[in-house]
């Protein structure tokens, strides 16, 4: 026989609907706690428990110690106790030894029976969850148990659900303990349990009650595209069939309205139009307008105002296709996804002829329709007069006249939009052309800064302190920085804290007297220069060949010439008061200075002093003078002492403006 506890444990799974283990777990959940309660077991030791079924035999294993001499038996245990257990224990091991105290079972049915409890609530909330939680998007059986103002509760499987008010069907009465089906939308985690949130109005519902009273749509035989619902009033759904020789309208209604009838019933009388779908807009729109005739369906399509279906049916169905408060218009709209205009016949008629009136080019663009112009007026004025219906032959010849003057407005429009289009997009490519030309300018003019600018401190160059501030709070310290930012043009200063008009005017005429030393030139293309000429010079003067010093002195000479012809009047006069065998030829002209140094064989005079000029000339170029230096220029004078034209540079010794002459 089983034992009781066996009984009461096979029963507490079969209530609860929980599997064996989960019951099983919060025992032993439940006999650790009451353990370490009972005991006084710290927190830190690893304890396990375990039942038996059969015997309802509780058993408490805990981890120890093993030590030599036991001085705490709840944390260590013997070494040859241990041994018992596991043969191969070590002192220092820990390991996990039966501590099951006596009458444990009776101690812990008192301890943990709120422990069990609490457990097994939990793990039934938790089952119910999973459960409610596959259920999401189907139907539900429940009964009502409760009904207020704001919500009814039914009561479903070990469970309750919420319908809310704006869930429920307007005009829908529910009654204590009636039983309903409900969609269920949302399935919330709580404290107490899962919160389930069911609907009767949702659109989803009408699907699913189609999918269980038609075989078909469970299969897939007939598939619903789309639905449209106003609960409790009426609703529209598309349907199309996968598979050739199949009604999908037919299939949902069943024979005689039996299939449809039943799911009416369910929805509380609320009516329910099955309307086969189409690939084809205009077809689709016309039979989900149903049950009223259509004459005409126009589309077009706006970037602005979206789909449109421009809609003609004959003026006797005009109530019929709007429907009662614009709910079939409306309805259809929903489940076509267009904008429905419904006009009648006639207000559509009349508006085309005037649409020709107010413009000529209406009628060119009408064809063979333009001939109906005429047989359509007078249809309109006998109706109009006599109250006369329209026959067939006039509703046809007037859908085609409405249709030519819509399509020409339509194709109108678009062109007007294509050209808008155009010009848009060429304005957007005009915008970036000159963006990137605009980038390209600054990048340019980014690279022409000086490297010497970003060394320049922006409180050097004699800004006031309320832009230097402004600058530096905006993040520039240097002039560089601040001739990036101009770049840009005036905005790209102006675009910063703190700078206006004003301000950008000292900067720019700060700048603007702001002299920046040149960009230095490349030491190795400098030094190497003069090199190459001083050896061209010692090899010449090696070898005794004295062309290369009269040419090297010729060139300054032609020099002085030119500038003797611009000397002042004083100057002139002077030069030639000069004895004639003293120079004076010498400075009207070139060659006979060089006569003058050929004759008196100095040859090796002029080498010296090319050799001291070279070396002069040398300096500087090896290592090159401070930014902003200028050069002080070189002077040919006759000297008298030494009976030759010689190079001078004069230098300013002090403030008293004097100069002295270096040769």
């Amino acid at each position: 026989m089983k034992s009781e506890f066996l009984l009461a444990f096979n029963q507490v799974c079969a209530e609860r609907s929980l599997p064996r283990e989960v019951v099983l777990e919060a025992i032993r959940t439940a006999l650790v706690s009451a353990y370490r309660r009972n005991i006084g077991a710290p927190p830190t030791q690893n304890v396990a428990a375990d039942i038996d079924l059969e015997t309802a035999q509780a058993h408490i294993w805990a981890e120890m110690k093993v030590v030599e001499q036991v001085s705490d038996p709840l944390l260590e245990v013997s070494l040859e106790k241990a041994r018992a257990v596991h043969p191969d224990a070590q002192v220092g091991d820990m390991v996990m030894i039966e501590n099951t105290p006596r009458n444990f079972g009776r101690i812990a049915a008192q301890t943990a029976r709120q422990v069990i409890l609490q457990r097994i609530r939990e793990a039934e909330r938790e089952a119910q969850y999973a459960h409610y939680v596959e259920q999401e998007g189907e139907l539900v059986y429940g009964t009502v148990q409760s009904v207020t103002p704001q919500q009814v509760t039914l009561h479903l499987e070990r469970t309750e659900a919420i319908l809310p008010r704006k869930e429920m069907v307007p005009g829908e009465r529910y009654v204590l303990h009636d039983r309903i089906r409900a969609y269920v939308v949302e399935v919330r985690r709580t404290g107490r349990g899962p919160q389930i949130i069911v609907s009767r109005s949702h659109k989803k519902m009408l699907q699913r009650l189609l999918e269980l009273e038609v075989p078909e749509v469970a299969n897939g035989t007939v598939e619903i595209v789309a639905v449209a619902r106003e609960a409790g009033s009426r609703s529209k759904v598309a349907v199309v069939a996968r598979q050739e020789g199949v009604d999908p309208a037919g299939a949902c209604i069943g024979m005689r309205g039996v299939r449809i009838q039943s799911i009416v019933k369910e929805l509380g009388g609320e009516k329910v139009d099955i309307i086969e779908w189409s690939r084809d807009p205009v077809t689709f729109i016309a039979k989900a307008l149903g049950p009223a005739k259509v004459l005409s369906v126009m589309l077009e399509e706006d970037p602005v105002e979206g789909k449109t279906a421009s809609v003609v049916v004959p003026d006797d169905q005009l109530s019929l296709a709007i429907g009662r408060s614009g709910q079939n218009a409306r309805l259809s709209a929903k489940l076509t996804g267009w904008r429905i205009d419904i006009q009648g016949v006639t207000e559509a008629a009349e508006w085309a002829l005037a649409q020709v009136n107010e413009n000529p080019e209406i009628l060119s663009s009408l064809g063979l329709a333009a001939e109906l112009l005429p047989t359509v007026d007078a249809a309109l004025r006998r109706h109009s007069e006599e109250g006369y219906p329209y026959n067939t032959e006039e509703l046809v010849m007037m859908r085609r006249v409405i249709e030519g003057v819509r399509s020409y407005l339509i194709a109108s429009r678009d062109a007007q939009r294509a050209r808008l289009a155009a010009e848009e997009a060429a304005r957007r490519a005009a915008l970036e052309e000159a963006r990137l030309a605009r980038e390209t300018s600054i990048r340019d003019a980014r690279a022409a800064i000086p490297p010497a600018a970003y060394d320049v401190s922006l409180a050097e160059i004699g800004l006031s302190h309320r832009v230097l501030g402004h600058l530096e709070r905006n993040g520039l310290s240097n002039v560089g920085e601040l001739l990036e930012m101009l770049a840009e043009g005036d905005e790209g200063l102006l675009k910063l804290d703190g700078i206006g008009a004003k301000s950008m005017a000292e900067v720019r005429d700060v700048l603007e007297r702001l002299e920046l030393p040149a960009a230095e030139p490349e030491a190795e293309q400098v030094a190497a220069e003069p090199q190459e000429e001083l050896a061209v010079v010692e090899a010449e003067a090696e070898t005794g060949e004295e062309p290369a010093v009269v040419e090297e002195e010729a060139a300054p000479v032609e020099v002085a010439a030119e500038a003797e012809e611009e000397l002042p009047p004083v100057e002139a006069e002077a030069v030639e008061a000069l004895p004639a065998e003293e120079g004076a030829p010498v400075v009207a002209e070139a060659t006979a200075a060089e006569e003058a140094v050929a004759e008196e064989g100095e040859a090796a005079a002029g080498l010296e002093e090319l050799e001291e000029w070279e070396e002069e000339e040398q300096v500087p170029l090896a290592e090159p003078k401070p930014k902003g230096r200028k050069k002080t220029p070189r002077e040919l004078v006759y000297d008298e002492e030494l009976g030759r034209v010689i190079s001078i540079r004069r230098h300013r010794r002090g403030e008293d403006e004097e100069w002295e002459d270096y040769m």
